[in-house]
C-alpha cells in the first residue's frame, strides 16, 4: 500500500499520472503574470491554485506528524502576493519542498500510522474521519482534480 500511495502522489507531481500532465509539467514555462491571471470568471488563478496545493500538502505532513487536524497554517486560499517572477519561483519551490517532506514521511511512517485515524469524527471539508492512507489517497485526489483546473486555465490563457 505505502509503495503504491507514493508511486501516485509522486506521479502527480512530476511523473507521468494516467489521467495527463503532472504538476511540474502544467507549470512549466508559465510566467508569473500567467500564473497570476484568471482568464476564466470565477476560476481561481494558477498561483492560487498552486498556494492551496501546498497549503493542503503542508497539513496533511502535519497531521501525518501527529498535529491534530484543523485548516491549514497558511489558510484554505492564501492570497497570491505582489506579482514577480522570484515569487512565482518562491511559490513552486515551497509545493515542490512540501511535497518532498511528504514522500518522506509517507516512505518512513510506521505501518500503524498508515491505519490510523484522522479526526474523532468525518467533516469531508476538513478531510476528517478517515484513515491516514485514506487521507493520502484524498491528497492525491485532491491535487489531481486542482490540476485538472491549472490544465484548464492555462488552455485558457495560451488561446487568449
Amino acid at each position: 500500500m505505502r509503495d503504491a500511495l507514493l508511486q501516485q502522489y509522486r506521479a502527480t507531481h512530476d511523473g507521468d499520472p494516467w489521467y495527463g500532465s503532472s504538476r511540474v509539467r502544467l507549470l512549466r514555462g508559465v510566467s508569473a503574470q500567467q500564473a497570476a491571471a484568471t482568464p476564466i470568471a470565477g476560476a481561481p488563478s494558477i498561483w492560487a491554485l498552486v498556494l492551496h496545493m501546498t497549503a493542503w500538502t503542508e497539513e496533511v505532513l502535519r497531521r501525518m506528524q501527529g498535529a491534530s487536524p484543523a485548516e491549514p497554517a497558511r489558510g484554505d486560499w492564501p492570497a497570491v502576493p505582489e506579482v514577480s517572477e522570484n515569487g512565482w519561483r518562491a511559490a513552486k519551490a515551497a509545493l515542490t519542498r512540501a511535497h518532498g517532506a511528504l514522500c518522506e514521511a509517507i516512505a518512513e511512517a510506521p505501518t500503524s500510522v498508515l491505519s490510523q485515524r484522522v479526526g474523532q469524527s468525518r467533516e469531508p471539508a476538513l478531510g476528517t474521519g478517515v484513515t491516514v492512507v485514506e487521507m493520502l489517497i484524498g491528497l492525491v485526489q485532491h491535487d489531481a482534480y486542482h490540476l485538472g483546473q491549472i490544465a484548464t486555465v492555462r488552455r485558457a490563457l495560451l488561446s487568449a
